[in-house]
């Protein structure tokens, strides 16, 4: 792995609030309050919530519904970029108590305005086959009518309201209290690690780094060093997960849903139908990804690949990148798809959006997210210099563009369902990939594939592994709560159905299920999205490739309009059937092209 020696760069929020504890962010505060106190007594004056019968004064509610949707969106503008600033000095030094009081603080602002939301969709829900005609005479409304009706059509699944409130007040201190306890303890967690000959105590995200390293008997220290690290925090993580997911059996009971799985399915706005189709492309896929594996088995001079090798560079080249170097090849890529998208990235880079230094307190892995009173992203990032954090750069850089294309839009029509959320990061992973594989000399080639095989095999094949390992825990959860040994078992389990003989029994990783942080986010099964994103970013790439120039301004329509409809109605618009396992063989195919290139090419 690179060892850095330059300074990276920590995000700036200056122009968002001055500080955690300035007068400009006091006063956003203050607002917030006050306008939810307005918020909550509009509801209450004009009886906003599950109704026995639709209005008979079609035109008093067309009124209240378009005041409700401006307030709303006035309201959770402010919220959104208070709650991301302050996300943001707290998932970058996780020790800041500042940050964790006001995240606190703003926690119970989000749900005031959850309630109000939720009573909303009880009172949309009640309209029934009168909406359309109030929406008529409400102009707000009528531009907001996609999105009631995805809210009307799940107003089935809301309890009664002062069930729904509870349930909220209890998220608190329940899910998302659990989450923070294992953010918390994951990212403060310190390692004995010996480097260069001198014993050290590095960072677990650091640690984590190491499963790069071109060094096998450092790749091989640092995993046993981060297992027995985990092994250390797997008491108070497992209780974290018990309490997470048996929140969630029991609140997916109450509202008559079929399981947990379901909410996850309608969240994302696809069917079992379509969930069924992408699982049953991705086992299909098995045989291909295991011959990948053993071909870099043997070029590593093994039969079978142990944990610490499964991120190994293989090739003569190692590349590495500077911060400057980084920056500008990104550029230029994206520039060679769309001007306005590599504008859009100088940007990020000139303004200091990326948070880019490994650190004590930061959280590991990337994210992006957006700040949209000044119509911003900023990303996190842990770059070490390698090929596979410039790929996450331009793919965390894809997420900030998809924001960027829906600027300008009122908050009820921002956002997208997961399985589309990675629609512009992996176009953007791919324009880079691609460029990097054509303009690399034929020794750096192998190296550039195993890149990109590491990041489609983990989405594919390891997400299979956790998406089956977290269907078998909430079956569990259902009846008991589960041990710490459990939850290993369960995962290895996973690991072996998904990777099959072509890993090494003896050395899987039993602790997956502890430090990723997917598992105790209260959106559940937050793991096939990714599959589907990767798949359909790229058979939405392949379009581009069919299409030219021409597909660009549909491409960022569909971008902008992604929290206005389901998956299939959307994807239709580019003559794709996601219900089809088809569609995705297709996209896997050009992974399999990628694997024979790969097995032919010689260590």
């Amino acid at each position: 792995m690179p060892q850095m020696t330059e300074k990276l760069p920590r995000w700036d929020m200056s122009n968002v609030y001055p500080g955690l504890e300035s007068d400009e962010l006091e006063r956003d505060l203050s607002r917030l309050r006050e306008d939810l106190e307005t918020l909550d007594g509009f509801v209450q004056a004009k009886g906003i919530g599950r109704l026995e019968q639709p209005p008979m004064d079609l035109a008093a509610a067309a009124e209240t519904l378009d005041a409700f949707i401006g307030r709303y969106n006035d309201i959770a503008r402010v919220m959104q970029t208070v709650i991301a600033y302050t996300y943001g000095f707290l998932t970058t030094d996780s020790y800041n108590k500042v940050a964790a009081r006001r995240m606190s603080e703003l926690e119970q602002l989000e749900i005031r305005l959850q309630k109000c939301r939720v009573r909303l969709q009880g009172w949309i829900g009640s309209l029934g086959s009168v909406l359309p005609q109030i929406c008529e005479q409400a102009p707000v409304a009528r531009e907001h009518r996609a999105v009631l009706d995805l809210l009307q059509e799940q107003s089935r699944y809301l309890m009664r309201a002062d069930l729904e409130d509870l349930a909220a007040e209890l998220q608190l201190s329940g899910g998302g209290a659990v989450w923070k306890l294992q953010g918390t303890v994951t990212s403060q967690l310190k390692v004995p690690f010996e480097q260069d000959g001198k014993e050290t105590e590095l960072p677990i995200t650091k640690i984590r780094n190491l499963a790069y390293d071109p060094d096998e008997s450092v790749r091989r220290r640092a995993y046993e060093a981060e297992l027995k690290a985990w092994e250390s925090v797997r008491e108070p993580v497992a209780f974290a997960m018990n309490s997470v997911k048996g929140s969630a059996v029991t609140l997916s009971r109450w509202r008559g849903r079929d399981d947990v799985l379901h909410e996850a399915l309608d969240r994302n706005r696809i069917d079992r139908d379509t969930l069924e189709a992408l699982l049953a492309a991705m086992r299909d896929s098995f045989p291909d990804f295991r011959r990948y594996f053993l071909s870099k088995a043997h070029k590593l001079g093994k039969q079978r690949l142990p944990w610490w090798d499964l991120f190994a560079p293989v090739g003569k080249a190692n590349l590495s990148y500077t911060w400057e170097e980084a920056r500008d090849y990104i550029v230029t890529q994206f520039g060679r798809f769309d001007d306005e998208l590599a504008e859009f990235a100088r940007r990020a880079f000139a303004g200091n959006w990326i948070d880019a230094e490994p650190r004590d307190g930061k959280r590991g892995g990337a994210f992006c997210m957006g700040l949209p009173a000044v119509e911003e992203s900023r990303v996190l990032a842990n770059f070490d210099g390698s090929f596979d954090q410039v790929v996450t750069l331009a793919h965390e850089l894809g997420h900030g563009f998809h924001n960027h294309c829906q600027r300008g839009l009122p908050m009820m029509r921002r956002g997208a369902p997961m399985t589309l959320a990675e629609t512009a990061s992996i176009f953007c992973e791919t324009i880079v990939f691609n460029a990097a594989l054509a303009d690399a000399p034929e020794e750096a080639r192998l190296f550039i594939l195993e890149n990109q095989l590491i990041g489609s095999s983990q989405v594919v094949v390891d997400i299979y592994a956790r998406f089956r390992f977290e269907s078998e825990v909430l079956k569990r959860r259902a009846q008991s709560e589960l041990s710490a040994d459990e939850f290993n078992e369960l995962i290895l389990a996973a690991q072996k159905e998904a990777y099959g003989e072509v890993l090494d029994e003896e050395h899987l990783h039993p602790y997956m299920w502890l430090l990723k942080p997917h598992y105790y986010d209260e959106r559940h099964f937050y793991n096939y999205p990714y599959a589907f994103g990767l798949l359909f970013g790229l058979g939405m790439y392949a379009r581009y490739r069919q299409e030219g120039p021409a597909f660009i301004p549909r491409y960022k329509e569909l971008l902008r309009g992604t929290a206005e409809g389901k998956v299939a109605e959307l994807a239709g618009r580019f003559d794709i059937d996601v219900r089809e396992k088809g569609f995705w063989a297709d996209s896997l195919a050009i992974i399999r092209e990628q694997i024979d290139r790969y097995c032919e090419l010689a260590p």
